[in-house]
């Protein structure tokens, strides 16, 4: 997200939509609670009858570095109908979906309808959908049992699989490769947009955007980044010297890095190339994170390596600043090291996961009412 985001205008929706049947009432009110980057939520509803709509997805590629070419926004969409269909599957029901090839690259639109299936047992999943959130403070470091191992496996779909990285010494690798990418993340002009516009400050929850005390940073470290990230000017004054960066990268990085009980690789049974792809692994991504839940266990996404990793190996500069690039390409090829060519090329997700306290700190979602209301806002103004 950037500084000056697109705004959804709300309009009344009573007069342009059919009225909102029960039954999918609540499956949306459970589909809303999919991850999103930055808690972006990049999904709009419109409803077409009692069983049908059209879910109009938008990405971020246009403002935010980090969502190339909108793929991590489609990987939550693949996420969102993962969680539609398990919510539906609460009320037997099936659900079908169509992606609309004539739709642009940046706003997917999805074709969505729901049928009886009397015969179908609704899937255990469901039950976690409004738990799962994020974790972004330490864990503890006791591995994984085998049967959490082969449970988060066995949900995948198939082709999908993981890959553990939770050896003492792997961990401490895998710390320093993140902090390394942390000190990218913050020094870059590129990122500050984003940086600036995600975090709510001074709260325990944002509908829209990330919690400052949700960061997983102690409070004076929270009170000198809503300082320094007034303006680009004091970002650069402390970076250079005050090393501004260090606080951050160990509380946010490093300590997280080494106290969880594994990094994983989600991998994908081709390397993603196209939007489809991407809905896939998403879907893939919640399955996964929904069991993580059910097991107690607690997770943090780490995309930003995957993310600048592909930048460079398609040759596609992120940052004008010529030191950093020349980083980025050290970092990667140390990840490609680490993890393996193959691996690292078929990740779609990656993170680390640990038994732990639920986070008290979290993203909320926007209500039902906005998600409705600003599709409809934009199909009336042409946009949609």
């Amino acid at each position: 997200m950037a500084e000056d985001l697109p705004q959804q205008h709300a309009i009344d929706a009573s007069a342009a939509m059919p009225p909102l049947d029960d039954t999918l009432r609540h499956i949306l009110e459970l589909a809303r609670w999919a991850p999103s980057g930055d808690n972006s939520q990049p999904w709009r509803f419109e409803i077409i009858d009692a069983r049908r709509l059209v879910v109009h997805g938008h990405d971020t590629r246009a403002y935010c570095v980090y969502d190339l070419d909108g793929h991590p926004s489609q990987m939550s969409l693949g996420a969102l109908l993962e969680t539609m269909a398990l919510a539906a599957g609460t009320y037997q029901l099936s659900m079908s979906v169509r992606r609309r090839h004539d739709s642009p690259d940046s706003r997917p639109t999805f074709d969505v309808a729901f049928m009886p299936a009397p015969e179908a047992s609704a899937d255990p999943l469901a039950e976690f959908i409004v738990q799962r959130c994020v974790q972004r403070r330490p864990l503890r470091t006791r591995p994984l049992t085998p049967t959490e191992k082969t449970t988060l496996a066995q949900t995948l779909p198939a082709g999908y699989r993981l890959v553990w990285h939770e050896r003492p010494g792997q961990r401490l690798a895998l710390a320093a490769l993140l902090y390394r990418n942390a000190g990218l993340r913050l020094r870059m002009p590129e990122a500050y947009p984003t940086h600036r516009a995600v975090i709510e400050w001074n709260v325990d929850t944002s509908e829209d955007r990330i919690p400052d005390r949700a960061l997983g940073v102690d409070p004076l470290t929270r009170h000198m980044m809503r300082w320094v990230m007034q303006s680009w000017r004091r970002v650069e004054f402390c970076n250079t010297w005050l090393a501004g960066t260090v606080a951050p990268r160990l509380q946010m990085d490093l300590l997280p890095a080494l106290a969880c009980a594994a990094h994983f690789l989600l991998l994908a049974p081709q390397r993603p190339l196209s939007i489809d792809d991407y809905v896939a692994a998403g879907r893939a991504m919640q399955r996964f994170w929904l069991t993580a839940t059910a097991l107690g266990l607690q997770l943090q996404p780490q995309m930003t390596p995957l993310i600048f990793a592909r930048y460079l190996r398609e040759q596609r500069p992120f940052t004008a600043n010529a030191t950093l690039q020349a980083r980025a390409a050290a970092l990667a090829l140390r990840a490609e090291r680490l993890f393996g060519r193959h691996d690292w090329e078929h990740a779609v997700f990656m993170g680390r996961i640990g038994a732990g306290r639920t986070a008290e700190a979290r993203s909320l979602r926007l209500p039902l009412r906005q998600l409705l209301q600003a599709e409809t806002a934009s199909a009336a103004n042409g946009q949609a």
